[in-house]
C-alpha cells in the first residue's frame, strides 16, 4: 500500500489579547494542526506549541496557561499555524 506524502502549509492569523484563546480553541477543534507559533507585532517567535496528538490530550492544562499568559501581556500579535495536509 502506498503511504502519501503530507505537505506542509502556513496559516496566519492576526489576534488582539482577547481574542488569542478562542482563536486557540477553534484552531485545536479543527484537529489538523500540528504546531501553533506566536509572534510579536515585529514578527519575532517568542511561543511555539507542538500539538501532537498526545500533547493535546494530556498537557492540555499548561498549554492553556502558557496561552492565557500570552493573551494577558499582548495586545496584537500574529498566530501561525503549521497544518499538515495529505497529497492528492
Amino acid at each position: 500500500m502506498e503511504e502519501k506524502e503530507k505537505k506542509t502549509r502556513f496559516e496566519e492569523f492576526k489576534v488582539t489579547g482577547s481574542e488569542i484563546l478562542e482563536k486557540i480553541k477553534e484552531i485545536i477543534k479543527e484537529g489538523n494542526a500540528r504546531r501553533i507559533i506566536f509572534k510579536t507585532e515585529d514578527g519575532k517567535t517568542f511561543m511555539e506549541i507542538p500539538l501532537t496528538v498526545g500533547i493535546v490530550g494530556t498537557l492540555i492544562a499548561p498549554v492553556w496557561a502558557a496561552i492565557g499568559a500570552v493573551a494577558a501581556l499582548a495586545s496584537k500579535l500574529t498566530i501561525v499555524v503549521e497544518k499538515e495536509e495529505p497529497d492528492k
